[in-house]
């Protein structure tokens, strides 16, 4: 059996083209004519492929490494042997990923089962409307008058609900089910979200009384909401997801949340009903937020917090319960000190 190469080569770009797109300096004498169709790490890269290189950790790597290109900074390119041609630029990585995303543009969006615009093994209501150019894979289901723009592709066995809107040149994965849903354009949501479903929201008592869930969910424009993540409606008012929005997987958003414009919220993150994030704000790795909750703009949560009061803009808070993160870490060593006793060793029993 033959290995699979899922993204395959594209034309290339020559090293004159590289330069031209990410503004890198290139040395004296360099081979400008040279193709490169790939990229790779530093230890895995060929002549013909493109490498970044922005952190002395890896000087070894770069060493031995056999790239055609790499992008790298002044104060490193010395590291590389004189068969690469070290590219200088001021952001490495930043400058690779552009180089990546013109050598990989289908890499951008998931790609479809189906041929675009086909509409196959599906059930569609006939109240619904699809403007030309939407792609329907098999087994998916779109209920009454849901409205779907073009360029949009809906993936196998995904359920849109009942009067969903759905702008143009969307992916919507596999398995995915979207109700009471309002969705910008070029929106990207990975297979197996459930997006649009009863927020968690009971009256305690003897027996529990459920408290009706009449909002929406509000999607804006180029958001991404990864795999297997679930975003509530609305209780009383409506759940938004600000534009350019990135959402990782595993990500359960409460009813009445509002996230602002280009925040990130990073894998099994959780965020309770009625919090709000404003813009460019940042979660990290299964970062908690309670109920009723505000993050300032541009402010960074630590992987791991709680955080149960509100962030004041442009703070960097860590810990459980989150505060910021000098004093938290100020927290942290004088706990380790008093755990290592009087003298500041550990004891032989607990070694």
């Amino acid at each position: 059996m033959s290995e699979p190469v899922f993204l395959r080569e594209t034309r290339g770009l020559s090293t004159d083209e590289i330069v031209a797109l990410t503004g890198a300096a290139a040395p004296q004498g360099a081979a400008r004519a040279r193709q490169i169709v790939n990229v790779a790490p530093l230890d895995r890269a060929s002549p013909t492929d493109i490498a970044f290189f922005d952190n002395k950790r890896f000087t070894a790597a770069a060493a031995a490494t056999h790239a055609g290109v790499c992008l790298t900074s002044a104060v490193l390119a010395k590291e590389l042997p004189p068969r690469v041609t070290a590219l200088v630029v001021k952001e490495p990585f930043k400058a690779f990923v552009k180089v990546a995303r013109t050598l990989f543009p289908q890499s951008l969006r998931p790609s479809s089962l189906a041929a675009p615009g086909a509409i196959a093994s599906a059930h569609i209501d006939p109240t619904a409307r699809l403007e030309s150019g939407v792609t329907v894979e098999p087994g998916a289901v779109i209920g009454p008058r849901t409205e779907i723009g073009s360029g949009t592709i809906i993936g196998a066995t995904a359920v849109i609900g009942t009067d969903v809107r759905i702008g143009r040149d969307c992916s919507i994965g596999s398995g995915a089910v979207l109700t009471n849903t309002l969705v910008g354009d070029r929106v990207i949501i990975h297979p197996g979200c459930h997006i649009g479903q009863d927020g968690f929201g009971f009256v305690m008592g003897a027996t529990h009384q459920k408290v009706p869930q009449v909002g929406r969910v509000i999607i804006q424009d180029d958001v991404e909401i990864g795999a297997g993540t679930a975003i509530d409606r609305g209780g009383i008012r409506d759940t938004v997801i600000g534009e350019g929005t990135k959402i990782d997987n595993l990500v359960q958003i409460g009813h009445n949340v509002s996230i602002g414009r280009h925040c990130i919220v990073v894998a099994k993150s959780g965020i309770a009903g009625s919090s709000t994030l404003e813009d460019y704000v940042v979660l990290g790795a299964s970062v908690g937020v309670v109920n009723d909750v505000t993050i300032g703009e541009g402010a960074q949560i630590a992987a791991t917090s709680n955080v149960n009061g509100n962030v004041p803009p442009g703070a960097r808070w860590g810990g459980t319960p989150a505060k910021p993160v000098k004093q938290w870490f100020r927290e942290v060593m004088a706990l380790e000190r008093l755990a290592l006793g009087k003298n500041g060793a550990a004891s032989a029993a607990d070694e």
